[in-house]
């Protein structure tokens, strides 16, 4: 007999099952709740509800887990290209080398996007945030490609606007940061792999030719592949639900990154490196820093310390702390007075009671901000930079979303407010 759980309510007794996943997470089904009862649940930002079954990405806090369609992000990240494991997050499966050449063969042909965007960027003020030319312009390409809004598109109708989308992006992205900075903008190149064109838009000057160092293009792979899937976060789920009500892939990738630019979600590297900086214009000392972060009446908090869902450590962090000291020493930059700050908090949190029983280690977004920094990346254009990672993953959550016919969204509320009463004039209103 499969397992039940059972509510009594008003003295009457109501059997829910209990849904088991493949890594043996459980759930209490509750889609028949309220035609049986009336009742709801209540449970304030969705910490405790399971919104969809999805065989995407698997984590575990507690752990320190994290999986893409079974695969452990330590082996994707060392041994994977970022397009090989976006192949993995879109299609299911690694793809085999003539899939995932015809695959980055793909994106190379619709890297260049509609000469008309470029006349866009003109109408954007000069300090226009990234973020919003960003969502702006993907949201856009459905004006450039009006089939894409068609509720009943073909495999393969979906599979050119994922093809579309994983190349238009990056273009985007470096046109939006060349704009900023008042530099000529540059067209992708054809002979270059996902990562060095997209440095080259970025980076490189017609005046001059770019030479790519082979560590940082590891390093941005590694950094993609760290950021492409982190199951049902706030981004991700405003993908879902604006997808579920049919809305075109650019439109809903176009939700999610909005909801990325939130300083509470896609902002964390952004704060990190505003911190190290805030704290050597004090004057670098960083155990001032460590005492106010331990006060609780001082409202100083450590940046990129701890994590919301890892309750260990972040899988991630060994990764790209690796990465980053490499990045640091190619460029030079290993005896930076930023970097020796960001090592002593480091070391603080990895050493210092406070900071181990509260499981306050340094996370992902503690070692990304220090190598865009290194990279000469403005701050503000950190939250794009995690929006080109996380695209694989916001469009894989939208293709499952689709083939699983998941009904549209549609969250019950609890209403607290007056009860009912009768309108008054506005002559009679004290």
């Amino acid at each position: 007999m499969a397992e039940t759980a059972e509510i009594i309510l008003d003295g009457k007794s109501y059997p829910m099952p209990v849904f088991e996943g493949t890594e043996n997470e459980k759930a209490i089904d509750i889609n028949k709740l309220r035609d049986q009862t009336g009742y709801v649940t209540l449970d304030s930002g969705y910490k405790n509800t399971g919104a969809t079954k999805s065989a995407i990405t698997f984590l575990d806090g507690e752990e320190g887990i994290l999986r893409y369609r079974g695969y452990p992000i330590e082996q994707l990240a060392e041994k994977s290209s970022f397009l090989e494991v976006a192949y993995l997050l879109i299609y299911g499966a690694l793809p085999t080398e003539a899939q995932l050449k015809d695959f980055s063969s793909q994106i190379t042909k619709h890297t260049l996007v509609h000469e008309d965007v470029r006349k866009i960027f003109d109408g954007f003020p000069s300090a226009a945030h990234p973020m919003a030319i960003l969502s702006s312009l993907i949201c856009a390409l459905t004006a450039f490609y009006p089939e894409s809004v068609s509720p009943d598109l073909s495999k393969e109708e979906i599979d050119l606007n994922v093809i579309r989308l994983m190349a238009k992006l990056p273009t985007i992205a470096a046109w939006t940061y060349k704009n900023q900075m008042g530099h000529p903008l540059n067209y992708p190149r054809n002979d270059m792999d996902y990562c060095s064109n997209f440095l080259h838009m970025m980076f490189s000057f017609p005046t001059e030719k770019y030479e790519l160092n082979p560590v940082v293009v590891s390093a941005l792979n590694k950094l993609l592949i760290l950021h492409a899937d982190h199951e049902q976060n706030c981004s991700t789920s405003t993908v879902r639900l604006v997808g579920s009500a049919n809305a075109s892939l650019y439109g809903s990738v176009s939700a999610g990154i909005n909801a990325l630019w939130g300083p509470l979600h896609g902002g964390a590297n952004q704060e990190v490196v505003e911190m190290l900086e805030a704290i050597e214009r004090d004057g670098g000392d960083t155990s001032k820093f460590i005492a106010k972060a331990k006060d609780k009446n001082d409202s100083f908090r450590l940046m990129g310390f701890g994590h919301r869902v890892y309750k260990n450590f972040d899988p991630r962090a060994t990764i790209i702390k690796k990465a980053a000291d490499e990045v640091l020493t190619a460029l030079g930059l290993q005896d930076s007075p930023l970097l020796k700050i960001a090592k002593e908090l480091e070391q603080a949190a990895l050493t210092d009671e406070y900071f181990i029983q509260r499981k306050l280690y340094p996370n992902v977004d503690f070692y990304s901000g220090i190598i865009y920094k290194a990279l000469g990346i403005p701050t503000e254009m950190f939250t794009v930079m995690f929006a080109l990672g996380r695209l694989p993953g916001w469009i894989a959550q939208w293709k499952e979303m689709r083939e699983n016919k998941e009904p549209i969204g549609r969250p019950r509320q609890i209403y607290v407010g007056e009860k009912e009463r009768n309108y008054v004039p506005i002559n009679e209103r004290a």
